[in-house]
């Protein structure tokens, strides 16, 4: 059997699908930062190295970056394309600047959108393709947890105020990895697909955009 490691080392892997993370009620903004924005972009970086002509990437990103306050241009390119051991000393990424776990969350998912298409650029030259995925809250032993949870209400009034008006499935992220990881999606590579029941176009231009 050809494992990720022999694979990595011949320049045979064939796709990669990213998906882990830590979620804003788990960890401490350093932790965050170092697993979902700086541990991304490692992989993102490596795999670019050695993936084959034809192969494919998926970064399971987060509604999270799409709720965010927009970014300058040049911050978005600070993030797209600092080198990956320079990221985490970016100054929109200091103590002083973070907010708390939910902002460090947000920058973190911002980050993966913004590196996926960078990085598609330099797997294109190899015949690759990548994308991400940011979907909304799905229904996960973690999301249940979460459900029941400090921010139980908060999820609730998420689903009863979405268009979709409930949680999304892991089924329906599957479909969404399917269409971009396969050959129907031959064309599709540096994008972002937002699938959250409509929870971001809600917080924007309905009944769940803030008050303040």
């Amino acid at each position: 059997m050809l494992t990720i490691e022999k694979a990595l080392s011949l320049g045979e892997l064939k796709m990669m699908v990213c998906a882990a993370g830590v979620s804003p009620s788990q960890a401490p903004i350093e932790t965050i930062l170092r697993v979902d924005l700086y541990g991304t972009a490692v992989l993102l970086e490596e795999v670019g190295k050695v993936i084959s002509h034809g192969g494919t990437g998926l970064v399971v990103s987060s509604q999270s970056g799409h709720r965010m306050p927009a970014l300058t241009p040049e911050q978005d390119e600070q993030l797209a394309c600092t080198p990956t051991e320079e990221l985490l000393s970016l100054e929109m990424l200091q103590p002083d600047n973070i907010r708390d776990t939910l902002h460090a969350y947000q920058m973190a998912k911002r980050c993966n959108v913004k590196r996926v298409m960078a990085e598609a650029v330099k797997w294109g030259e190899r015949g690759a393709r990548v994308n991400s995925v940011s979907p909304g809250i799905i229904v996960t032993p973690l999301a249940i947890d979460e459900f029941n949870g400090p921010r139980g209400d908060f999820y609730k009034n998420m689903f009863a105020k979405c268009p979709a008006g409930r949680p999304g499935t892991a089924d329906e992220v599957a479909n969404v990895a399917e269409l971009l990881l396969g050959e129907k999606g031959t064309f599709i590579t540096g994008s972002d697909f937002l699938m959250d029941g409509g929870a971001t176009a809600s917080y924007f231009y309905g009944p769940l955009k803030p008050s303040n």
